[in-house]
Parts: structure tokens; C-alpha cells; sequence
């Protein structure tokens, strides 16, 4: 995993537009790795769901609040550079909140309605929105196969009220709306490897994927040490990481892959 990458200017960009973009988080062997594991994994298979979009479609995802020993997965989440990262940009120890793989497939993969994701984990007993997530790209991330879309500075304007739309839960329509008039919209197009960590009140979307190629990512999810729950949710309660070296993810992903 790419180490140093979190300058002063990043910094800054993620507290006023409510994201950064880091090229090549992953090195190629590091997302050959990821992206064939997924793709083998038959227990990911099987905990797939779909969840409907409200636009027609449905999105498929896996999630996880448990860290597999010894996998790649659990490397990536527990990686030094993303952990450091993660703990500057949110100014205290992070743990896992959990992590989950996002499966576009060509031509059906659905749509994400607008939302923050705090506008979800608000109600599992977190006081503060002091969380964030990192999106890698397994697949190449496109506007044709549904890449994320952010709302540049959305982050600012605090937690908006979310309600049911398909098997989703939506933002406040009536003030995403007028946002998206007052704010920068972005398509954050990645090569694989590449990764998008942002706020957990920064508001986002992905369309369906209208294109004849995948759109998999794998995001990883963090809440702050001394944001812990109040109360039991969905997601669990903080636990330390065991952080991992930059040059080890791969080692491990090697024998995660022998496994399958």
C-alpha cells in the first residue's frame, strides 16, 4: 500500500470539500490480489444481497462487521497508511466499524440514492459524525458504470433527514436538491486501486451501470475511539486494530488467495 500520501494540502481539501482522491492507494499487485480474491470468495457469494433503488434497479452488496483472520481484507482496513490517515484526518484513534463490497454488475448493477452516511449511523447510537470511509476501486469506476458521485462541501451542512426510498434510505430530497444548485457535483472516475476516502456526512450517490463492465469496490468504514456507541446498532463497538504493515498486505492477500 502507497504510504506518505497524506500531505498538508490533503488535509486541508478533505475538511473543506468533505474528500480526497488518492491515486494507486493500491499497487497492481495489491489490486490483482483483491480483485481475484472477491471474485473467488464462495462466502462472499453467499452473503450477497440485493438491495432495490427506487430508479428501477437493485445494487448488490456484502457487509461485514467481523475482520476475517489472515485476510486481505482485514490488511486493507488494517493497513498502517490508511489507519494513520484516517486518525489525521478525524483527529482520534479509529476503529472498524465494518467494511462491505460493492458488486455493480454490467447492465444491472443499480443505482445509490443520495445520502450521507452518518444520515444511517446516527440512529445505531453514534453522537458525533466523526466517521469516514475509503472507497477503493476494484473495477475501473466510470460515469457509464455508476462511479460515485460526491457533493463538493456537503460535509458542512451537518446531518440532513433521511427516509426509506426503495430498500434504501434516502437523504431529504428537498435539500439535496437545492444543494446540488449551490454545490460542485463530481464524478470520482478511479483506475483500480485508486480510492476515495470522504466524511461520513458528505453526501453521495452512484448511478446504475449502464455499461458492459463491472463496477466492484471494496469500502472500509471507520468510527473514531472516543465516538463509541451509546447503544447497540447494526455496526459494532470500538475494538482496537491490529495495524498492519504497508509491505505486508500483499503477503497476506498471497495466502489468503492459497486458501480459496
Amino acid at each position: 500500500m502507497k504510504t506518505g500520501f497524506l500531505t498538508l494540502d490533503a488535509i486541508e481539501a478533505f475538511d473543506r470539500d468533505g474528500y480526497i482522491v488518492v491515486e494507486n492507494l493500491l499497487d497492481a499487485a495489491e489490486t490483482e490480489l483483491l480483485g481475484t480474491i472477491a471474485r473467488r470468495d464462495h462466502a462472499l457469494t453467499a452473503a450477497r444481497v440485493s438491495r432495490a433503488d427506487g430508479e428501477g434497479g437493485s445494487v448488490d452488496l456484502v457487509v461485514e462487521n467481523e475482520l476475517p483472520a489472515d485476510s486481505l481484507y482485514a490488511a486493507i482496513v488494517q493497513a498502517e497508511p490508511l489507519v494513520t490517515a484516517m486518525e489525521s484526518l478525524l483527529g482520534d484513534e479509529v476503529y472498524h466499524y465494518h467494511h462491505k463490497m460493492i458488486l455493480k454488475e454490467p447492465r444491472v448493477g443499480g443505482a445509490w440514492t443520495w445520502h450521507q452516511d452518518y444520515g444511517y449511523w446516527y440512529n445505531n447510537g453514534c453522537l458525533l459524525p466523526d466517521m469516514a470511509s475509503c472507497m477503493f476501486a476494484v473495477d475501473r469506476a466510470t460515469r457509464d458504470n455508476g462511479c460515485l458521485q460526491v457533493l463538493r462541501g456537503s460535509h458542512r451542512m451537518g446531518r440532513i433527514d433521511h427516509i426509506k426510498r426503495g430498500d434504501q434510505t434516502g437523504a431529504d430530497m428537498e435539500r439535496v436538491n437545492v444543494a446540488l444548485q449551490r454545490m460542485e457535483l463530481i464524478h470520482v472516475e478511479m483506475a483500480p486501486g485508486s480510492a476515495v476516502l470522504f466524511h461520513g456526512n458528505t453526501l453521495h450517490r452512484s448511478d446504475q451501470n449502464v455499461s458492459e463492465n463491472p463496477r466492484w469496490a471494496f469500502i472500509c468504514c471507520y468510527n473514531t475511539r472516543s465516538n463509541n456507541p451509546y447503544k447497540d446498532g447494526r455496526h459494532p463497538h470500538y475494538s482496537p486494530l491490529l495495524r498492519v504493515a504497508a509491505n505486508d498486505v500483499a503477503t497476506i492477500g498471497h495466502r489468503h488467495l492459497q486458501r480459496l
